[in-house]
């Protein structure tokens, strides 16, 4: 189980509830962005047939969740709007290192965090949440989100020696948990 470095605020539920509409078009753009991610390092890591054979799966069940979030946009009336640049995530990127192994590696593991992330925020939303289907939505979600952020670091042991993954992912836990710490709340999954 792969352990943040630092909670989300309750504040940031309060945000959400606050604007939740928001929060909803953002969530689906988050499914939508993990699919295509997935999709690309199976296209670009077709040799390693492990990865392969997990991430194909973990794009089609982010894709269902796309489908999933879209349908509650469409029915409370709402629209998406064009991608926009997630300051989290690029922050996180900031911290991949260079070299393709190292690259690998990070990226697996940034993949991770920011699922793990997504996993902590949709529980909070889901227990914040009335009872009733979007709670129910919200509870799945979080279930799934904690199976997602295991897979990746089951990943990265794959390709390289445990006690590397651990060291890295502490590393980058802590640089996430900085993110965390300076970024404004906002209506969104990160």
């Amino acid at each position: 189980m792969l352990r943040l470095h630092i909670e989300t605020s309750a504040e940031w539920t309060d945000v959400v509830l606050d604007d939740f509409d928001s929060f909803l078009v953002d969530h689906a753009a988050c499914e939508r962005k993990a699919s295509a991610t997935a999709l690309k390092l199976v296209s670009h890591y077709s040799d390693r047939t492990m990865l392969v054979r997990e991430l194909i799966p973990f794009a089609q069940e982010e894709l269902e969740h796309y489908a999933q979030v879209m349908s509650i946009i469409l029915d409370r009336g709402l629209a998406t709007r064009p991608d926009e640049k997630d300051p989290y995530v690029g922050a996180l990127m900031q911290l991949i290192q260079r070299g393709p192994e190292q690259y690998f590696l990070d990226r697996l593991l940034t993949l991770g965090v920011v699922e793990a992330r997504g996993c902590e925020r949709f529980g909070l939303v889901a227990d914040a949440l009335e009872p009733g289907p979007m709670k129910d939505f919200y509870a799945e979600i979080t279930r799934s989100e904690a199976r997602h952020h295991g897979l990746f670091v089951r990943l990265a042991r794959e390709y390289f020696p445990a006690e590397r993954v651990q060291r890295r992912l502490d590393e980058l836990l802590e640089g996430e948990a900085e993110i965390v710490r300076e970024l404004p709340l906002r209506a969104a999954v990160h």
